[in-house]
């Protein structure tokens, strides 16, 4: 994909330890994908670079702070709902510490866990994931070690 000019969001399929961290949407009229499970992210603010607009989401969405030696693997996409547009899609890891800083911001139901293959299984996420995640299988190996 060609990516020209500002990214329009950045999500992170941030894995916890080895489980995958996500946020069940509100079930509210007026938003994109109501009721499903999504991934820490959103849209960019003013000139943000990708990594600057994922980490700024999942500190409002999540209360955790993203380093950039966590991130595993970034990539770009179409986005979804925006012709000729492009989001930046991260893979990240953070330590099983980080648990005790989560806390969920005001949008969402409730966030989970959930193994990788469970979470590309369920029928009620952002469809979009699945073949986001298998690029990133397939680049990559999808082993999820932590660094240290």
């Amino acid at each position: 994909m060609r990516t020209i000019g500002q990214h329009d969001g950045a999500k992170v399929a941030l894995f916890i330890e080895h489980k995958l961290i996500s946020i069940l949407r509100d079930d509210i009229a007026g938003i994109l994908y109501p009721n499903l499970w999504d991934l820490p992210g959103g849209g960019r603010e003013a000139d943000e670079t990708p990594f600057e607009t994922v980490s700024r989401e999942l500190r409002e969405e999540l209360n955790l702070d993203l380093p950039p030696n966590a991130v595993l693997w970034e990539s770009q996409f179409a986005a979804n709902y925006k012709p000729n547009a492009w989001v930046a899609f991260f893979v990240a890891q953070l330590p099983v510490s980080a648990l005790s800083d989560v806390v969920l911001g005001d949008e969402g139901q409730r966030w989970q866990l959930f193994d990788l293959d469970e979470f590309t299984a369920l029928p009620n996420r952002v469809p979009s994931y699945g073949a986001r995640l298998e690029r990133w299988k397939q680049q990559t190996g999808g082993l999820v070690s932590l660094r240290g």
